[in-house]
């Protein structure tokens, strides 16, 4: 029997039910996140692909999910937040048995872009759906909850991608089809609908033409100029991708339904927040490309040992992030931000140690737990801090926006980096040539989180403002995921609070 919207209590039958559900739902994008990296170097081998081709299979799906999930968000407050929930269910369900049957990495790679549209209907409907379904006063523990348990499953995500991949790496993209007619099933029977009836009238449809366009033009061409150098063609998409954006800009500006309300950038704090977001997440982008296939194509791990190496960054941001938003509540967040991204890049300088005879305990483990503490330090304060700087009507499109923000730096990152770098064509299976490449990259990466640093050092000064908002703080502890980007806090979020 399904329960009432807004009326559902913590450890109750019905609670636990809504709760597995859109932990099972969300996970099936935050595995898929961290799995395919693993599968990349079998899937080029057996497609004969070049490294641009296994770019484009990240890119694909981040593009999607990147360019649509505010768009996801408002689908749900519109049409019934359980409704979009299990239509990017059942989705992603389809493209990823579309995946799993591809017979060439066009395919694929047709395919990954479907799954990022599934992701970016799934991903804000399953908090959407805690935020309306729970009493208030239970709301931050169940997302407490939320965040914990798809933590959980982050860290399982690699494991279970090595060992699948060793296996057969279509299995990768199959086995979702029956954990998502779990979540269908279960869905439909104990989640209750809900929608937002002071949402606007409209959707902002011109806004995410932009954004795609935008972002894929962009990401065409900065890929296309790493491996081949200016072309017309290319800078031909990279000009329609620069345009496109600034239309996006002025539409938004224009629009009474922005997907990105123009006011949250009239906020330095909020700015200078993205600004690092949009750095970190870009470090991070390349990161989890590009070690796993140094140590298969260098090191010569297998995929399970591979798949595992960060499976660390997990365990300690699943342990200490919370204290590290609670940290920041007392002291403010510009130390934190500013020192954890030191402490990361100086994990990345010890990641040029991986080569090809690299031990994981020597190697390995170190430069991980280096990078993970960082992580740790930064990824709360960070959540936190975008929630701080926007009025309390804005604060689930802020936290919306700087999902967003991070998921299109790991796009560009991707996209921009291995160019740079010198990684092309085949070089994912010449160890001479990728290891050179992926040292580059470490340092570029490095690089990035010093700006971060620097950036939270000279714009972030205002202290968390946990006496006004302290629900929001403490869900901010919660929203933390180092691999995927921050979770998503839907506009609703801050409306259910005044129910």
């Amino acid at each position: 029997m399904v329960a009432e919207a807004g009326a559902l209590r913590m450890g109750t039958p019905a609670g636990r039910w809504v709760l597995a559900t859109t932990v099972l739902g969300s996970s099936l994008a935050m595995i898929d996140g961290t799995v395919v990296n693993v599968a990349l170097e079998r899937i080029g081998t057996e497609f004969g692909a070049g490294f641009a081709a296994l770019q484009w299979t990240i890119n694909a799906y981040t593009l999607t999910l990147a360019s649509l999930i505010l768009l996801g968000g408002s689908l749900g407050d519109h049409f019934g937040r359980r409704r979009v929930f299990l239509i990017g269910v059942i989705w992603f369900a389809l493209a990823s048995l579309a995946c799993g049957l591809a017979p060439d990495s066009g395919t694929l790679i047709a395919a990954r872009a479907l799954q990022g549209v599934g992701g970016a209907l799934l991903t804000p409907g399953s908090l959407a759906i805690i935020s309306a379904s729970f009493h208030g006063p239970d709301r931050a523990a169940a997302v407490g909850a939320w965040s914990g348990l798809g933590g959980i499953a982050g860290a399982v995500g690699p494991f279970l991608g090595g060992w699948l991949v060793e296996w057969n790496w279509r299995v990768v993209f199959l086995i979702n089809l029956p954990l998502a007619a779990l979540v269908v099933v279960v869905a439909l029977r104990h989640v209750p609908e809900s929608r937002d009836a002071e949402s606007a009238s409209g959707l902002d449809v011109a806004g995410t033409v932009l954004a795609v366009i935008g972002l894929g033009a962009l990401t065409y061409s900065l890929t296309g100029l790493g491996a081949q150098g200016p072309q017309p063609l290319l800078l031909g998409a990279l000009g329609v991708g620069l345009l496109a954006l600034v239309a996006f800009v002025l539409v938004e500006r224009r629009s009474a339904h922005p997907l990105v309300p123009p006011a949250l950038f009239r906020n330095p704090l909020f700015s200078a927040a993205n600004a690092a977001t949009l750095l970190i997440y870009g470090a991070l982008g390349v990161v989890f490309l590009l070690l796993v296939l140094q140590l298969q194509t260098v090191a010569k791990f297998s995929p399970l040992a591979a798949g595992t190496a960060l499976l660390p960054v997990t365990l300690i941001m699943l342990l200490f992030s919370a204290r590290a938003g609670a940290l920041a509540g007392r002291i403010g967040p510009r130390l934190p931000m500013t020192i954890g991204p030191l402490i990361s890049a100086c994990g990345l300088l010890l990641m040029l140690r991986v080569g090809g005879q690299t031990s994981w305990l020597a190697d390995v483990l170190p430069a991980v737990l280096v990078f993970g503490a960082g992580l740790a330090l930064t990824v709360a304060p960070l959540t936190a801090t975008v929630l701080d700087a926007a009025p309390d009507r804005f604060a689930g499109s802020a936290s919306g926006v700087n999902n967003a923000v991070a998921r299109a730096a790991g796009l560009l990152s991707v996209a921009v980096i291995p160019g740079i770098a010198g990684i092309g064509g085949a070089d994912y299976q010449d160890p001479v040539a990728f290891d050179a490449g992926f040292h580059m990259a470490m340092m570029i990466g490095a690089g990035l989180l010093v700006v971060a640093a620097a950036v939270s050092f000279v714009f972030v000064r205002r202290p968390l403002a946990a006496a006004a908002a302290p629900d929001r703080v403490e869900i901010a502890k919660c929203l933390h995921c180092g691999v995927n980007g921050p979770q998503v806090h839907p506009a609703d979020t801050a409306r259910a609070d005044t129910d």
